[in-house]
């Protein structure tokens, strides 16, 4: 699953949840943009900042950094870089790192030589299996630990905080974003997933119209570029749609599409989508 991808867009959206994580209230998040930053000269890029208002002098700047994986070199990289930005800033606020981790065992143990500044008051370390059970978390933390989840209860889950959101959010606009973001995880976490599960918990009209839908399908196109020439001839298609389109079938079944509905909206025969899904 695209986890980077996943984090930058929950902190971009809802900026809150970060402070929740390091224990200081959402509210906090009004006192911050959220961005990435990239020093060109020196070809790096910081992709999770918060920088504080100018007028907030006191309060520093957050590098957060989601690492999923385990990496001998990732502290030396993650401090490098914070360096880097520190030099060639004008701003002169004090700063604090935060490294979000799926669990425990995925931190690399290659840290000595950065054990001063691995202390609490400059790097939080987080482990999201510690956040405990998403029955007794908050709407946002809930959304972070739904990433962590076991796929075996990964449905269920999202099932319950689809109805939380509901119930909790009464903004339209957030609780749509809110919304969009559990189905992204969802459907990245769960892309073997039945699609009656998937059709069950979101309208499909509503689904073929998200950004995820729109990326898979792309996808199947972008790499059918190049292949697919003797069955395009033999269904008078040109040979790089129709690999495409077969290509894209697997995506579109995830998210929820039935094989007549695939067949339809790719303008393909059924029993050419059932071929490829049976293969």
């Amino acid at each position: 699953m695209k986890t980077d991808t996943i984090f930058y867009q929950l902190f971009e959206s809802f900026p809150g949840i970060f402070f929740e994580l390091i224990n200081y209230p959402s509210e906090e998040a009004e006192n911050y943009n959220f961005s990435s930053v990239e020093i060109k000269q020196l070809a790096f890029r910081l992709d999770g900042v918060f920088l504080p208002r100018l007028e907030e002098t006191n309060k520093p700047i957050y590098f957060a950094e989601v690492q999923f994986q385990n990496d001998a070199k990732f502290y030396s990289r993650f401090f490098s870089q914070i360096f880097l930005y520190l030099d060639k800033t004008d701003l002169e606020n004090d700063w604090r790192g935060v490294v979000i981790y799926p669990r425990h065992q995925v931190e690399s143990q290659q840290n000595l030589r950065y054990h001063e500044l691995l202390n609490p008051q400059r790097v939080t370390r987080i482990y999201l299996e510690d956040l405990g059970d998403m029955d007794n978390l908050s709407l946002g933390l809930a959304t972070v630990r739904l990433v962590t989840i076991e796929e075996d209860v990964a449905i269920e889950k999202g099932r319950n905080l689809l109805r939380r959101t509901q119930q909790e959010i009464n903004d339209p606009k957030i609780r749509s974003d809110i919304l969009q973001l559990i189905e992204t995880i969802l459907i990245y976490k769960l892309p073997r997933s039945s699609h009656q599960e998937i059709e069950a918990m979101f309208n499909l009209s509503d689904l073929k119209q998200t950004k995820v839908y729109q990326e898979a399908l792309e996808e199947g196109r972008e790499e059918g570029r190049e292949e697919g020439r003797e069955e395009g001839r033999n269904q008078g298609i040109d040979e790089g749609e129709l690999k495409a389109k077969l290509e894209s079938i697997p995506r579109l079944l995830a998210l929820g599409l039935t094989p007549e509905q695939i067949a339809n909206g790719l303008d393909i025969s059924l029993e050419t989508v059932n071929s490829v899904i049976n293969n």
